[in-house]
Formats: C-alpha cells, structure tokens, sequence
C-alpha cells in the first residue's frame, strides 16, 4: 500500500471539505489503488480531522447496502464511514441549508453500541450484534455530497472521503426494541405533508445485519468499535436532497420519531 499516496489523498480530501468544493471522483495519482487503499485514507482523514481539531469520532455510518449498488460500484460489500461527535444532535433539530454544499437527508434506525468491541470478536451476525446494543432510536442521516456528479459514481472516492456523512439527527430511544422483528417492521415519512411508508427490512433485510456489516468491516480494519458510539444502519427510503423550507418526520411504527427542519 502507497504511503505518500494515502497521504495525499486524505489531505486532498480535506482540503476540499474545508473550502467546500464541489466533489469531484478521483482520478490519477489522487486515485485509490484498492478498497483497502481508500480505507486506509479514510483512516488518515480520521486523523487529520482530530490533529486539525475538526472533531473525533462518535459512531459510524453504512452506505451501499443493496447488490445492485454493491455490482454497479465493483464492490461486494457495504461501505463504511464515521460520524464526528460533534455532528451528533438529538432531534427535534432545525439545520441551515447554508451550512452545506448539497444537503442529502436519509431515513434510519440508530444503535447505540453496548460495550467496546475489539476487532478479535468478529465476524458478527444480526444475532450477536443485537447482543452488543444498548438503545436504538430512529435517526435522520445528515448527507454531504458536495454537489457529487453521480454519473461518475464509484465506490472507492466515495469510501475514501468519509462515505459524505455530515451528521447524524438521533430521535426519542425506542422501548422493547429487544422484542420487535425488525425484518419488516413498520416506519413511516411525513415529507413536506406528504407520507411515504416502508419497513425496517429495506435496510439489509433487518438493521442488525447492517449493524454486523459495520463492525465487520471495522474489525477487518483493525478499528475498535466504542461503547457509546452511534452506528446508524442505513435508509429505508431514498434519499431526499433538502430545500428551504422542508419539515421531515420520521417515526418507527408508534415507538418514536424524529424530526428535522431545513432552514436557509
């Protein structure tokens, strides 16, 4: 694996955050050679963020859940990203939409990890990730893609600048979730009055099996899961990119929901 071009790579990802540039899909020496390459510069942009002050991890994040995304992108397997405490809110929560490039929102189910998980205790299941989870609540995903051209969407640009998470909206902790099937269990979007409804199951067939993909993933990556971390577990529905003015609700079942307002 190239060192100095890992280096490069995650500087050049952060310096484009920062001056908040349109995303453009890397090329040539900017390229990640591998999956693994673009991990590793993933990792190193982790890095940069906490020595720059930017802010440290407080969870992680799933994206590319379904096949068809996984074979359109070259990949078979999820991708990961982290969550910075800082952009960890609890709802009811109103965002500008100046703050960001390009605002994407998604609509999720968050778990909040039990204990430490050391990468030795992989792999995990849906069963035994449950098992390390403490609370779960119903979450927005805060999505930056900085104005992304997705015609060249792929996967390894995607993994390397962080899977474009820009926070995380966590709503109400959910009672007797241990007891519910979340293969299919209800969740419904009020979207500018408008409603929409799904079921659990559309993230991975049940969110513990996106659970146990992240820690997977990590584990693979020699990264220590934290008791306390947020993981959240990926949209049950497309993604909506905000405009000023937009109200979202997001609940699961009757258990609990969250809501976010975009403002300019």
């Amino acid at each position: 694996m190239n060192k100095d071009r890992i280096e490069l790579i995650a500087r050049h990802l952060f310096e484009e955050n920062q001056r908040r540039a349109q995303f453009a899909w890397l090329k040539d020496n900017l390229a990640p050679a591998s999956l693994d390459e673009a991990y590793a510069a993933q990792t190193r942009l982790h890095e940069i963020w906490e020595e720059e002050g930017i802010g440290v991890i407080g969870g992680w994040k799933i994206a590319i859940t379904s096949p068809a995304m996984q074979e359109l992108c070259g990949i078979n397997q999820p991708c990961v990203g982290a969550v910075l405490q800082k952009n960890i809110h609890q709802g009811p929560l109103s965002v500008k939409l100046t703050d960001y490039v390009r605002l994407g929102l998604e609509f999720e189910l968050a778990v909040i990890l039990a204990e430490d998980i050391d990468p030795s205790r992989a792999p995990f299941n849906a069963t035994s990730a449950m098992a390390v989870t403490s609370e779960v609540a119903p979450a927005f995903e805060l999505i930056e893609d900085r104005a992304a051209d997705y015609a060249g969407f792929e996967a390894q640009s995607l993994v390397a600048d962080n899977t474009w998470n820009a926070g995380v909206v966590l709503g109400p902790k959910l009672l007797g979730w241990e007891s519910i099937n979340w293969d299919n269990y209800p969740v419904h979007l009020t979207y500018n009055g408008a409603e929409e409804r799904a079921t659990t199951g559309e993230a991975m067939g049940n969110p513990f099996n996106a659970l146990a993909a992240v820690l997977n993933n990590l584990s693979q990556r020699k990264v220590a899961a934290k008791k306390g971390q947020v993981v959240i577990t990926g949209s049950t529905l497309k993604t909506r990119f905000a405009a000023a003015g937009d109200r979202a609700r997001y609940s699961i079942g009757e258990l609990g929901a969250v809501e976010v307002a975009v403002d300019k």
